[in-house]
């Protein structure tokens, strides 16, 4: 919360510290610093400087030098806040003092009540879990989950557009178990902050680990948000158990194909007073069970894979020259199906090595589908 005239040169400073050119900036606060060593928006902005820079003993310093030429500047102190806790030790606890400093001096700036009920319900609970030799309660816990969350109900209600105000709230009320209240933050947040990638990964992981929701849907699901917020790990992480459910699901077509066409067609297993087909099969016997074959790919792989989104088929791709099982699992459909054409397009005159085909190509494969089915690709 910055009062009075600003210098252009601690504007261009703040500009660089956005873009992340720490160094630039503090090069440019300095000199600004030795033409007017009592600007106190310079030393405000060199202490933001290094607290984006993780200089935090250099921030803390900066913030003592605002604060020599007013005690009551409320960006000095804010500054001289996150400074605190960025140090670490005990003292980053002195934290509170300033922030409730900045809240009397400034009793209507959301920004000081939201870095408030932040800090407030971690030194609360550390202190809980010093004194208790690291144990803490869900009774413990709440008692200061409420004071932080009343702070932060106070920060929404004097910035109730303000995202950051909302991400301390929904930390509260996660903390507290509130589901639904957190659910509720989730939602402003994104109303807020479409491409927010902490509440979109949370929302489009609920939806897509919703009953009854398909892998090719909850792929569909992350595919979408990752178009919102690229940058997001738990949306690429989501996006890559989804895909590689979907080529789990591949083997199934490949063991239908055992099981059913080359394994019934032969009559590998005869039970007692059925007669079995002659071997060996005709040949247009043994090519026509390449057209059920054919259609059950078609329909239950390749015509799914080409509706999928051209971002979930980009994904399946990667996902295999990345991941170890994902190129197990193609591996072990091949194995079936091959096992398969074995089966079925050679004229077998005795039904032994049919047998011991359809036993190689079916056991190994299903041994896996239970071993991998929690499996991340």
């Amino acid at each position: 919360m910055s009062t009075g005239t600003v210098h252009p040169a601690v504007e261009r400073a703040d500009g660089l510290i956005e873009l992340k050119r720490y160094d630039e900036a503090e090069a440019l606060l300095g000199q600004r610093l030795v033409e007017d060593p009592d600007d106190i928006r310079a030393w405000t902005k060199l202490a933001l400087c290094f607290v984006r820079s993780d200089q935090h003993a250099k921030a803390l310093t900066a913030t003592d030098r605002a604060l020599a030429i007013d005690p009551e500047d409320v960006g000095g102190l804010i500054m001289r806040a996150h400074a605190l806790r960025g140090v670490g030790g005990t003292r980053w606890q002195e934290s509170e003092g300033v922030l409730r400093e900045a809240i009397r001096l400034a009793p209507d700036y959301w920004y000081a009540y939201a870095l408030l009920a932040d800090v407030v319900w971690r030194i609360r609970l550390v202190r809980i879990g010093q004194a208790g030799g690291g144990q803490i309660t869900a009774e413990q816990m709440r008692g200061p989950l409420h004071e932080a969350g009343d702070i932060a109900m106070e920060a929404l209600r004097l910035g109730p557009e303000e995202v950051y105000a909302h991400e301390v709230a929904w930390q509260i009320a996660d903390l507290a178990s509130n589901s639904t209240v957190a659910d509720q933050l989730d939602h402003a947040i994104l109303r807020l902050d479409p491409s927010h990638p902490y509440a979109l990964a949370r929302q489009t992981r609920k939806a897509a680990s919703a009953p009854g929701v398909k892998p090719r849907e909850a792929a569909t699901l992350y595919a979408d948000a990752l178009a919102a917020a690229p940058d997001s790990r738990p949306m690429r992480d989501g996006l890559d158990d989804a895909s590689y459910r979907m080529l789990r699901g591949i083997r199934w077509i490949a063991l239908l194909c055992l099981a059913v066409i080359a394994a019934s067609g032969l009559d590998l297993f005869v039970t007692e007073g059925e007669t079995p087909r002659d071997l060996p099969v005709s040949l247009g016997q043994r090519l026509w069970f390449l057209v059920p074959m054919s259609a059950l790919w078609a329909v239950g792989a390749l015509l799914r894979y080409r509706r999928l989104r051209a971002g979930v088929r980009i994904n399946i791709r990667s996902l295999i020259r990345r991941r170890k099982w994902a190129r197990i699992v193609l591996a072990q459909a091949a194995w079936a199906m091959l096992c398969t054409l074995l089966i079925a397009e050679i004229p077998w005159s005795e039904r032994t090595v049919p047998q011991a085909l359809f036993w190689a190509g079916l056991v190994p494969t299903l041994a896996t589908v239970w071993f991998d089915r929690n499996k991340k690709g």
